[in-house]
């Protein structure tokens, strides 16, 4: 299946021939988190759920403000975010940089949170400069979430400083 939605979407042959994407499974066991900003709800592991709310509720205490841009992605939903960016005019090349490969994304195991903050715009290497961004840096380790793509990563996706992921 996964092969076929790669052929379908364009996706190179040797998109991970040198091993340094990770492929990631789908969770099976997810709990609503809430909403996103347009509305949608958002899922995740029952561990990550607990994690995120208890590192909410600290960044509040400290005045800062987390919400949850994008947590679980299906692979189906990942293919339907490239198929969106390839009929609006972009390039594959150009979308993977940026969106991995449906089986590619850290989204898919329900572990990972893209995170905002009022006062900046989402998804947008803006972020880093948010006191939001400066708290988790000093913060999120004590909840398990490290962000997965800083500056330069060995993955070769763009900076994300709004990515970021519960390990274990």
């Amino acid at each position: 299946m996964l092969r076929e939605l790669h052929i379908e979407l364009g996706i190179p042959d040797d998109y991970d021939v040198d091993g340094t994407r990770p492929n990631f499974e789908e969770a099976v066991e997810l709990v609503d988190v809430g909403p996103n900003l347009a509305g949608r709800m958002q899922r995740l592991t029952p561990d990550t759920a607990a994690s995120w709310q208890e590192m909410q509720a600290a960044a509040r205490e400290d005045g800062i403000t987390l919400m949850i841009v994008s947590g679980f992605r299906s692979v189906e939903y990942q293919a339907s975010l490239i198929r969106k960016k390839i009929n609006s005019g972009q390039s594959v090349r150009n979308i993977l940089a940026v969106n991995a490969a449906p089986g590619f994304s850290e989204h898919h195991t329900g572990c990972a949170i893209d995170i905002a903050s009022p006062g900046s715009r989402p998804l947008t290497e803006e972020f880093e400069s948010s006191d939001a961004y400066s708290w988790l840096k000093k913060n999120a380790m004590r909840f398990g979430f490290s962000m997965s793509y800083p500056r330069e990563n060995r993955q070769g996706f763009i900076f994300e400083p709004w990515h970021w992921a519960k390990s274990g």
